[in-house]
């Protein structure tokens, strides 16, 4: 009996006691108090997040119903599943704008996704540090161009007659290539300029996430006699990986995004069997046809198949002993 006791004794009790609870309560709600100029600066934030993304959702209820303008949003009859049944109906269109989408956006993945982090290691190597600076400036300034000032730049650069690109590729003897209106070569020119206009900007969370390596490491390295592609390999690649597991995660997210904004401005009817994606889809279906209900559907599949590619995604990252984001 003693020796139970005793046992009892020594086990701590991890129990908070009501008092402490609410000293704790009133501790946080002091500090919250302290820095309350703060938390009114994300008033405006969460105002635009409430108006423009969370009060529209609403809107979702469109694809289960006929909507009528006429009608609104109430009066329209509900249809239940009839709009989701038309998405897999041979002559909508859908199936061959997810095909497209899904192709364009493996591309984006394969080719797009690593060239800023190539391109960070490359910057991360440099010891001339005013030549990096203008390079890095140089490499971030198409970012900041629109997809129509893009538009018309690529237009004029890949002019099949008067363009700087098909120019050197008739003084090397071969024939000009209409880049922007054969279909063998579209998907070639959305990737190679969307990494033209993000991988400068992409490089920046990377740099970021290289400056905080301890550089004792690479010290260190150097006294056991690793030679730079070691280093890199050793050292500066795990290093990247948390980051670059959190942001492959919010990539595939977007795997249904083939890039509209790209595509809208660079489309035209002699590619479109290689360049129609979901969103060029929707916006043919909802603004061109006025079909509301049936682009409504297409929207709406389209964000719960990207939720469920982010936990998915999201938990083979965690498997892998990587950083995730849940």
């Amino acid at each position: 009996m003693t020796a139970l006791v005793s046992a009892g004794a020594a086990r701590p009790d991890t129990r908070v006691p009501k008092g402490d609870a609410s000293r704790n309560w009133r501790t946080v709600w002091r500090q919250y108090k302290k820095c309350s100029y703060l938390f009114m600066m994300l008033i405006p934030v969460i105002v635009w997040y409430l108006v423009f993304c969370y009060a529209p959702m609403y809107g979702i209820v469109i694809a289960f119903k006929d909507f009528k303008p006429i009608l609104g949003i109430f009066g329209s009859p509900w249809v239940g599943l009839k709009n989701f049944e038309l998405l897999w109906d041979p002559y909508s269109g859908f199936i061959p704008a997810v095909r497209n989408t899904l192709v364009i956006s493996f591309y984006h993945i394969i080719f797009g996704f690593p060239a800023p982090i190539i391109l960070a290691l490359l910057f991360n190597e440099l010891r001339f540090h005013l030549f990096k600076r203008i390079t890095q400036s140089i490499s971030y300034l198409p970012h900041f161009f629109s997809w129509v000032v893009m538009a018309g730049l690529l237009n004029v650069i890949l002019s099949p007659s008067t363009g700087a690109v098909n120019t050197i590729i008739q003084w090397l003897g071969f024939d000009s290539i209409y880049f922007l209106g054969d279909k063998d070569w579209f998907r070639f020119t959305l990737i190679t300029s969307a990494i033209w206009k993000e991988i400068g900007w992409g490089t920046i969370i990377y740099l970021a996430a290289l400056a905080s390596v301890d550089p004792h490491l690479y010290e260190a390295a150097v006294m056991d006699g690793a030679g730079r592609w070691k280093q890199i390999w050793y050292i500066t690649l795990p290093s990247l990986l948390p980051v670059i597991s959190l942001l492959f995660i919010l990539r595939i997210g977007h795997l249904l995004d083939g890039g509209f904004d790209q595509i809208f401005n660079l489309y035209n009817p002699a590619v479109s069997e290689v360049s129609d994606i979901i969103d060029t889809f929707v916006y043919r279906a909802g603004l061109t046809s006025m079909q509301y209900s049936f682009a409504t559907t297409v929207g709406l599949f389209k964000n719960v198949i990207a939720f469920m590619l982010i936990l998915l995604t999201n938990q083979i990252i965690k498997k892998a002993g990587q950083e995730a984001l849940i």
